[in-house]
């Protein structure tokens, strides 16, 4: 009888963002591939998707319906199934009790706990019980990070935990030759000029990405240094209101709004350091980019961010509460040209267990155990 697996997320695009090339293994293993998400884009080497109204709120009423789905999907008899995001998390080893039973192999990836030290109280309310009821059934749970992983082997009951290092960064991207004519060309199509610092941080515009700090952080840094220039790229679904903060703190000049972009390369490739304010990160691939490039870091303090960037060898970590010191940090750092290159090369050795083709291995020997 021909092997089944099922992958499940809350929505197509993180199957799409994160999971292809783990969709591709097990084609090759002679596997039939089924994913269960929301969402009807194209995914490759999947035989089947089924679209599930999923919530990403775990109480929405349409979960219900997602999970009752769920339950009529699993009795396709899967060798496998690996859920991802917290509520296809939840849900799907809710509905896949008592296939488990029956031979079934159920796989969880946390990709950052929802509660963490410092998060609200309510997702500890929320997130922290379900996670732990719901890893009695869960026969492997993956972590991405220390901080989960130690959450984990201390308080769930998963039978296997493991930390894997991410989903793994895709260094094909990021292997084209960038002559100095491309690097000219970006900076005259952004306006940058010859002189200009740049800065740049490459995520969604939102509260949790903290970008508003940045725009704190160049206002005080404009004082020393006129000529910077701080790139955000990524979605914006409140675009007016980040141009008005910008335009508040007198940053048109310096703050570029450039929208999602699929020269991630190019851009990297002008920047001088990478800059990173989230508040709550799993482990950040935007990060691992950067990395790969040979850039200096300086970040907020956070679990994902502690994974890659070792204070003062690769970077800076700070507090997003101390803004003053992320801006000294700053300084010091663009002053330094010797401690530049230093970071520059510690990145690109750091991020090598990161890449894709070393945490495809990893994968692999958790799908092999398992299977």
């Amino acid at each position: 009888m021909e092997k089944k697996d099922l992958f499940v997320a809350t929505v197509t695009g993180h199957i799409n963002s994160f999971h292809i090339p783990y969709l591709k293994w097990f084609k090759e293993q002679g596997y039939e591939v089924h994913v269960a998400s929301r969402g009807n884009q194209e995914i490759q080497y999947c035989d089947k998707h089924f679209e599930i109204p999923f919530e990403r709120f775990p109480l929405k009423i349409n979960n219900i319906k997602a999970y009752n789905e769920l339950k009529r999907i699993i009795k396709n008899n899967y060798n496998i199934i690996h859920c991802h995001t917290p509520v296809g998390g939840v849900l799907t080893r809710l509905a896949a009790r008592k296939d488990r039973k029956k031979g079934t192999k159920v796989i969880y990836t946390a990709h950052g706990f929802h509660f963490y030290k410092g998060a609200p109280l309510l997702n500890w309310i929320i997130y922290y019980p379900l996670e732990k009821i719901m890893s009695y059934y869960t026969d492997t749970l993956i972590t991405i990070n220390e901080d989960d992983y130690k959450i984990a082997r201390k308080k769930f009951k998963a039978k296997k935990i493991v930390l894997i290092h991410g989903v793994g960064m895709n260094k094909e991207r990021f292997d084209k030759k960038i002559t100095e004519d491309d690097r000219i060309s970006i900076r005259k199509e952004l306006g940058i000029k010859d002189n200009d610092i740049v800065f740049t941080y490459i995520a969604e515009l939102n509260k949790n990405k903290n970008q508003i700090f940045l725009f704190d952080v160049i206002k005080e840094i404009k004082k020393k240094h006129r000529n910077i220039k701080l790139l955000l790229v990524g979605n914006c679904n409140n675009e007016q209101f980040y141009k008005q903060e910008i335009e508040k703190r007198n940053l048109v000049n310096e703050v570029e709004l450039l929208g999602n972009r699929t020269d991630i390369q190019e851009i990297l490739s002008i920047t001088n350091i990478y800059l990173a304010s989230s508040i709550r990160e799993g482990l950040p691939v935007n990060i691992m980019e950067a990395m790969y490039m040979g850039l200096p870091i300086v970040a907020t303090d956070n679990r994902g961010h502690r994974e890659l960037i070792e204070n003062g060898v690769n970077g800076y970590l700070i507090d997003y509460k101390q803004k003053e010191k992320f801006i000294l940090k700053t300084n010091e750092l663009l002053e330094n040209e010797k401690k530049i290159k230093q970071y520059a090369n510690s990145s690109k050795e750091k991020v090598k267990k990161y890449l894709l083709k070393n945490v495809i291995k990893e994968m692999e020997k958790v799908y092999k155990d398992i299977s």
